[in-house]
């Protein structure tokens, strides 16, 4: 009887070192790779990486010890609780999409803790004045942020603005796309964000930077959108900012008179834009024959909407357009984009050939 208490006390004490040995050496799966190590390694995760994933990219970067571990215990934090009750308690695992500097120093608990507080580098990305929605979505995809044709259709997608006036000219059909509507600025954005998130951070930045341009953020949706087809316009054709207010005069004389705003402009627009041909190195005058309700050249008054996202410049000189007698301009310094303008017919020279800005204008 002693004796199979003996073995009994034995088995169970073998199977307590054995429990005890697994569970210290599940446990040290969990502990940093390196304590010494201050390095950290660049971890990129895009939206919708799976957590799988993740922990394969983590060991293969010698930031955790055993990615099925990771991953299960990312899948199941109950695990960690376990074998860290004080230092797991609160943890509540949340893959969040970004870039992480991770360093091998680091517990896999750090690690989730990490991962899951968005906390990420941020990707700078600047869009200049001017630019279409392509260029802008051509920008963003090769910076990684999103991807172009993603980008395309969120900014057609009417429901992500119903928060924003413009999702009024959606309704009534004055707009297919958030052309204009997307503020040029530098932003910080995560790589593999939404572009439907992308989109809605541009035009919030729109709308939050009305308020710099003097008598403009009073103004209604549909009289917003006429100064803004025109702004977007003068972004268009202007190169030095103290000539954008003219050239905004020129136009507004125009309208006035029912004469056609004759922008080369408008006609790149079509040729890039609307029928997806390369940006010519000149407008020829067949190109202003172009059969089009943006062409300018054909007919008098504002084009259906914006051909380009202007910023705060052409903004405020299509806003507060000071009186001129102008109806005429013309590049004078192509070095500069200096212009000379002009009250009649008679003192504007007239090219058969139109010479285009200079690049980036």
């Amino acid at each position: 009887m002693k004796k199979s208490i003996k073995i009994f006390l034995f088995t169970i004490l073998f199977i307590a070192i054995i429990i005890a040995a697994f569970f210290f050496l599940l446990r040290s799966q969990y502990l940093p790779v390196s304590e010494a190590s201050e390095e950290s390694v660049r971890i990129e995760i895009p939206y919708g990486t799976s957590v799988y994933t993740v922990s394969a990219q983590l060991e293969e970067n010698h930031l955790i010890k055993n990615a099925k571990l990771f991953y299960y215990a990312a899948r199941y934090p109950q695990i960690l609780k376990i074998l860290f009750p004080s230092e797991a308690d609160a943890l509540s695992f949340n893959l969040k999409s970004g870039i992480y500097h991770i360093s091998p120093n680091l517990s896999a608990i750090e690690i989730m803790q990490l991962l899951s507080s968005g906390q990420t580098e941020y990707i700078k990305v600047s869009i200049p004045e001017g630019l279409t929605i392509s260029k802008i979505a051509a920008i963003l995809e090769e910076a990684r942020i999103c991807d172009k044709e993603a980008f395309l259709a969120a900014c057609k997608n009417k429901e992500i603005f119903t928060q924003y006036p413009l999702y009024q000219l959606f309704e009534s059909g004055k707009i297919e796309k958030c052309e204009g509507f997307l503020f040029p600025d530098t932003y910080y954005l995560n790589i593999g964000m939404t572009a439907e998130s992308v989109a809605v951070i541009m035009v919030d930045n729109f709308f939050t930077k009305l308020s710099k341009v003097e008598n403009l953020a009073s103004k209604d949706i549909d009289e917003l959108f006429e100064i803004l087809t025109l702004a977007s316009i003068v972004e268009r054709e202007y190169r030095v900012d103290d000539e954008a207010p003219l050239i905004a005069s020129v136009f507004r004389n125009r309208l006035k008179r029912s004469i056609g705003l004759y922008s080369c402009a408008t006609i790149e627009y079509i040729i890039t834009e609307i029928e997806g041909r390369p940006h010519p190195d000149v407008i020829l005058i067949s190109d202003t024959k172009i059969d089009n309700p943006y062409n300018t050249y054909k007919w008098a008054g504002l084009p259906p909407g914006p051909i380009s996202n202007p910023g705060l410049v052409a903004l405020d000189a299509a806003t507060n357009t000071p009186e001129t007698n102008y109806y005429f301009f013309q590049v004078v310094d192509p070095s500069e984009g200096r212009h000379v303008f002009t009250t009649t017919f008679e003192e504007h020279k007239v090219n058969k050939i139109y010479t285009k800005k200079a690049a980036g204008k």
